[in-house]
């Protein structure tokens, strides 16, 4: 019953990512497209789990552009300060 397990945990990599993993799975995406995460880590040459490949792109890689990470500038800390003021914690 349930679903079968997305890759054997014999001989995959666990931990942090290295910067050639990362580029690895940039490239493939760019080409070939997300598709099925199950397949991905063999045909891109990765020894992670489809699922740590998909938590990876969506969470790290794909929202470097998207998500601005660091400290607030002056004007954004006012404007977070003035929509609280206005609507709460909402």
């Amino acid at each position: 019953m349930g679903r079968s397990p997305c890759c054997e945990n014999v001989g995959l990599k666990k931990g942090s990512w290295t910067q050639e993993e990362d580029q690895k799975l940039m490239a493939y995406i760019e080409k070939n497209g997300c598709g099925s995460w199950r397949a991905l880590p063999t045909k891109a040459g990765l020894k992670r789990c489809g699922r740590s490949c998909r938590l990876r792109w969506i969470n790290y890689l794909r929202s470097k552009t998207d998500i601005k990470r660091g400290k607030f500038n002056l004007q954004e800390e006012q404007s977070i300060i003035q929509l609280h003021a206005l609507l709460g914690n909402r």
